[in-house]
């Protein structure tokens, strides 16, 4: 039987107890899906399957800002991030804010006709180079907030959707019709209208300390999210040796954003450094990772569980990079 998971086999959703279950619940209410795979991917490890969805709930869809402008910021990101899966999504979820006529224009490749819409775009895209200059930011600066936030969360959804989910959004491609994009869209136009309660995902969280939430979320829910997937993706390094992870730091340090080479591997050799092999496919082109990579590093030891730490390790990693080149030159003023 296909199936949308690649490496891993999530447990059925309809089996799931304690924080998953409580985590499927509120997406199902809040964003209007049941048991999207992207989370559903993450459901061996509760407190990343919790801290991501708390932060793309908190950005996205409680945050600060319009969800049109923030749907446009997530989709630019994930075409600089090469996600065809998140970026059909994005273009269905557009759909569901009513501005069909975007949706399909950007279906198409196409720029959109109104200028603020191009420069949401244009700003989700330029997220992915670590320094490159975001402001003046085309949209309110109270409203930084969700729209950052929304940004680091995609960063983080693309990375794991690319290395771990096929590129199907619905069963045999479907979303590559007109028809099928708008009529999902729509069935979703209730809850996408719906106005959330900021701070309801956070109880699904272990505690974090005020200390840890970063600048520029300004003392909203969408900092409590960020440091707690933090927390919880980091907790992959575990997985790697210290030479391995000296690896993955030299060539996190100085990466601009750009996609590696296709001439040429320019990653560990899978033989001698399988572990930071993974972690920097997941951080710098996740959509390359194959069956050989992960048969290289997976021992018995090695559960669905460790997988997807070890892969959300890499994918943070990049996430971090991009984030700590930002909080140093902005500052949140109040509204």
């Amino acid at each position: 039987m296909t199936t949308v998971f690649r490496h891993t086999e999530p447990l059925p959703p309809r089996s799931a107890t304690g924080t998953v279950a409580e985590a499927y619940a509120q997406i199902r209410h809040d964003f209007g899906i049941a048991d999207p795979s992207t989370f559903v991917v993450l459901s061996s490890t509760p407190e990343l399957l919790a801290s991501a969805w708390a932060l793309m709930r908190e950005s996205l869809i409680a945050g600060p800002g319009g969800r049109t402008g923030k749907e446009l910021v997530a989709l630019g990101v994930s075409l600089a991030n090469r996600c065809p899966f998140c970026v059909d999504a994005h273009t269905v979820l557009l759909h569901a804010t009513g501005d069909h006529a975007l949706a399909e224009r950007l279906a198409r490749g196409e720029t959109p006709a109104d200028e603020t819409h191009a420069r949401l775009v244009e700003w989700g895209r330029r997220t992915r180079e670590p320094g490159a200059p975001l402001e003046p930011y085309p949209f309110p600066r109270e409203d930084l907030p969700g729209y950052l936030g929304t940004a680091l969360s995609f960063h983080f959804i693309n990375r794991i959707a690319s290395a771990l989910l096929t590129e199907n959004l619905l069963p045999g491609g479907a979303q590559r019709f007109r028809a099928v994009r708008s009529v999902v869209g729509r069935s979703l136009t209730r809850t996408v209208r719906r106005t959330a309660r900021p701070g309801a995902s956070l109880m699904l969280l272990d505690p974090v300390d005020a200390g840890e939430s970063p600048a520029w979320a300004g003392g909203t829910p969408v900092g409590v999210a960020y440091a707690a997937l933090l927390r919880a993706a980091m907790r992959g390094a575990a997985l790697l040796g210290a030479d391995e992870h000296e690896v993955v730091e030299a060539a996190l340090q100085d990466w601009d954003g750009s996609h590696p080479p296709l001439t040429g591997d320019g990653f560990p050799d899978r033989r001698e450094h399988p572990g930071a092999r993974l972690a920097l496919l997941a951080a710098l082109a996740p959509y390359r990772i194959t069956e050989e990579d992960v048969a290289a590093w997976r021992t018995r030891e090695h559960s669905d569980h460790c997988l997807v730490h070890l892969v959300a390790y890499g994918a943070f990693v990049a996430v971090d990079r991009i984030e700590s080149s930002l909080s140093t030159r902005i500052t949140l003023e109040a509204p």
